[in-house]
């Protein structure tokens, strides 16, 4: 073993500075990066992993509450209920707490669930489908239990999140199927809206647009809480308690 210099501030160890990544001195908080000696900020370091683990965290707590907050709201009314043009179109997903738990959840769960490239077919075949069942809903075509499919949606996403769910090839191919079926109950209870729009294809184009958005800050959120267990894990359950909360209301 040798030994390595004395500098002002750190303690010399025995076992001297051969390996990267080898700690010197605790006592001294010196590293031993590359053969070379570097002194290291102990507090500081400690400080900024718990920003990085409060910061989700405190990211999550704000999620679970506005999802709680949403699903205790009343909820937007789908089928039934008049439509403009763009701006309805946009506003419907976002004011529909459903919806909105939904979208957002898809994107985390795009995340949580894929790997690599297969991330984007998550939102994608929930959009694709939403689409037809966008066309279905204007066509004036019949689907019993939507609202209870979309709800279902809400908690079955809550769950996938909570329980970080990941997927192979075949199990993800179920998964998009089933993300498919949810894009699709959504789009018709959006669709059922169109016909009484001034502009049922802006209306159609606006949803569509907020569903990509809402997507989209889904997947911010999924890969700031992948990796961290209490953070996911506050978020799928804060999903799937205000699922719960919407059916029972």
């Amino acid at each position: 073993m040798r030994r390595i210099r004395r500098f002002p501030g750190l303690i010399a160890h025995p076992g001297g500075c051969g390996r990267v990544g080898r700690w010197v001195s605790f006592r001294a908080h010196t590293w031993c990066d590359a053969g070379r000696v570097r002194r290291v900020d102990v507090r500081g370091t400690v400080r900024a992993m718990s920003s990085r683990v409060a910061r989700p965290l405190a990211l999550s707590t704000l999620a679970a509450g506005a999802a709680v907050a949403l699903a205790a709201s009343p909820a937007g009314a789908h089928t039934g209920a008049s439509a403009g043009g763009l701006g309805n179109g946009v506003l419907h997903p976002i004011t529909g707490p459903d919806h909105l738990l939904a979208m957002v959840a898809v994107g985390v769960v795009a995340i949580v669930a894929f790997e690599g490239r297969r991330r984007w077919l998550a939102p994608a075949a929930f959009v694709g489908a939403m689409a037809l069942g966008g066309v279905a809903g204007m066509a004036g075509a019949t689907f019993p239990g939507v609202e209870l499919l979309i709800v279902a949606s809400v908690i079955a996403l809550g769950i996938a999140i909570a329980g970080a769910v990941e997927v192979g090839s075949r199990a993800g191919t179920v998964v998009l199927a089933l993300l498919a079926v949810a894009g699709f109950a959504h789009g018709f209870a959006h669709g059922a809206e169109a016909p009484s729009a001034a502009s049922p294809a802006l209306y159609v184009a606006g949803f569509l647009v907020a569903t990509v958005s809402l997507h989209l800050a889904g997947v911010g959120l999924g890969a700031l809480v992948r990796d961290r267990a209490a953070a996911r894990t506050a978020i799928g359950a804060a999903t799937a308690a205000a699922g719960a909360l919407l059916l029972l209301g």
